[in-house]
C-alpha cells in the first residue's frame, strides 16, 4: 500500500521562505513521476511541479524562479523549496505520484503566507 506524508507547512511572511517534503512509504516504480500540486480556497487544484525519475522538471508559470523540485529516489521522497513567497502563495500543498498507471495523494500541507 503506497503512502504519502507532506510536511514543512506553515506561516510565513511575504518574502520568506518554506521547504515542503513529502514521504513516501510502500513500493512504486522506479520510473514513477513526482509532483506538488496546489489549492487556494476557492480556486481548483493547479500543479506547482512535477519531477521525473531521471530529474527533469517543470514548473507553473506563476512558481517558476522561485520554487524548486527535488527528489531522492533512494529515500523515496520529494521536496519543494519556496523561496520568495507571495501572498497568492497560499494554498494547502498536495504530493502526487503516479506509478504503474496509478495515481497517489497525500493529504495535504497549509501553506500561509502574510503580507
Amino acid at each position: 500500500q503506497v503512502q504519502l506524508v507532506e510536511s514543512g507547512g506553515g506561516l510565513v511572511q511575504a518574502g520568506g521562505s518554506l521547504n515542503l517534503s513529502c514521504s513516501v512509504s510502500g513500493i512504486i516504480s522506479k520510473s514513477a513521476v513526482m509532483y506538488w500540486y496546489r489549492q487556494a480556497p476557492g480556486k481548483e487544484r493547479e500543479l506547482a511541479a512535477y519531477i521525473t525519475s531521471v530529474g527533469a522538471t517543470k514548473y507553473a508559470d506563476s512558481v517558476k524562479g522561485r520554487f524548486t523540485i527535488a527528489r531522492d529516489n533512494a529515500e523515496n521522497t520529494v521536496n519543494l523549496q519556496m523561496n520568495s513567497l507571495k501572498p497568492e502563495d497560499t494554498a494547502t500543498y498536495y504530493c502526487r505520484v503516479l506509478s504503474y498507471t496509478r495515481t497517489y495523494w497525500g493529504q495535504g500541507t497549509q501553506v500561509t503566507v502574510s503580507s
